[in-house]
């Protein structure tokens, strides 16, 4: 058997077409950090996400407004859109059937407004970006309203320079005499809204709302990019419902975990209609997923202070380093409330504060509870 062994000289009879390279891996990669500046994409309004596309108007406010499906190019992928958000495309802009267009840039953010798991988690979720409003949702009964919730929320929205209004729906059912008392010195706007799990669609409106609260509330988000926030069950995709013209999915509480059914699934931006009122450009309204936990772990102790705004006057005079527990000596906050300087609900308030802070030697409120029932 010959041997297999090939010497230095054997190589002379080979020249360049006997030699096969392999391709570089890395020469697929641009020679350059130059990237495309697409000058010609146009910008558009993302309003909603849903499985790997985004829905995007354009030419808003012109009569070209139209909407579009656009995928996220590839130097995105790990870039966080959402709802709200302002966005470049490119491709196919058209809007038309089984077209694709592409995100190659997001724009620049005026708000975020966001929350975390629980008050331990330190990831931060987006809820919805470039909104000036949000609407807190809650029912006057049936759920019964939690405190806890609304604080958190009006922490989450002040902490994002985005002002809160509370909204209170089904007052023919309950007046929320103590809800509106607990808030009288808080400065927090009230919009109240009057329907009933059950009653058919009438003249008055959409689900038996009486127009006249819809219109009323619908006057405050003129001109504005307002997020509607609340638990299941509390009448916000009725309220969506009334002053959209939409048919988002409604749904009733559970009579015995006085709990309602997720009814929305993705934030998703409408924008409202009415036959009373003209509806100026710019005008939305971002109705959220029906949410049980409101975490705050991204704000810090100091800008929680600030939300409670009938308080935070009173922690000028605390101490350096104060906490502001029951147990802390000198508490400006404790000093102002027993001064009655914080009004009838000053206790209560600084109650809810506290629980907010994690200072009182409790958990406060729990993932499900989300506060105090009134």
């Amino acid at each position: 058997m010959g041997s297999s062994r090939v010497s230095a000289y054997d190589y002379l009879d080979f020249d360049e077409s006997d030699v096969h390279v392999r391709p570089n891996k890395k020469g697929s990669r641009p020679r350059t950090k130059d990237r495309p500046a697409f000058e010609h994409a146009i910008r558009g309004r993302v309003v909603t996400v849903d499985r790997g596309r985004w829905s995007v108007v354009v030419d808003e406010g012109t009569e070209q407004e139209r909407q579009l499906i656009a995928a996220r190019a590839k130097e995105l992928r790990r870039t966080s859109i959402v709802t709200g958000d302002f966005v470049d495309l490119v491709g196919d802009t058209s809007g038309a059937k089984d077209t694709l267009a592409r995100i190659v840039r997001l724009g620049e953010r005026s708000s975020v407004l966001r929350r975390s798991a629980d008050d331990t988690d330190p990831s931060e979720r987006v809820v919805v970006a470039n909104a000036d409003q949000l609407v807190i949702v809650v029912a006057a009964a049936n759920p019964e309203p939690r405190t806890g919730f609304i604080d958190r929320a009006i922490v989450a929205a002040l902490d994002a320079g985005i002002e809160p209004i509370l909204c209170i729906t089904k007052t023919d059912v309950k007046q929320p005499t103590e809800l509106l008392e607990y808030y009288r010195t808080s400065g927090l706007k009230i919009v109240l809204s009057g329907s009933v799990d059950g009653r058919a669609p009438s003249e008055e409106g959409a689900e038996g709302l009486s127009r006249g609260p819809v219109d009323e509330l619908l006057e405050q988000l003129l001109g504005h990019v307002s997020v509607l926030l609340g638990h299941s069950g509390v009448g916000k995709s009725t309220l969506v419902n009334a002053l959209t013209g939409a048919q988002r999915a409604t749904g009733h509480v559970n009579a015995v975990t006085g709990r309602g059914r997720h009814t929305s699934s993705s934030a998703l931006a409408l924008q409202p209609v009415s036959e009373e009122i003209e509806i100026p450009a710019g005008t939305w309204i971002i109705d959220t997923p029906g949410i049980r936990s409101f975490g705050l772990a991204h704000v810090s102790a100091e800008r929680i202070v600030e939300a409670f705004v009938e308080l935070a006057a009173g922690a000028a005079d605390c101490p350096k380093g104060c906490d502001h527990s029951p147990e802390a000596e000198q508490c400006g906050l404790s000093a102002y409330v027993a001064a009655g300087r914080a009004g009838d609900s000053g206790e209560a308030r600084l109650e809810s504060l506290r629980k907010l802070l994690q200072v009182s030697g409790e958990q406060g409120d729990s993932e499900k509870e989300l506060g105090s029932l009134l």
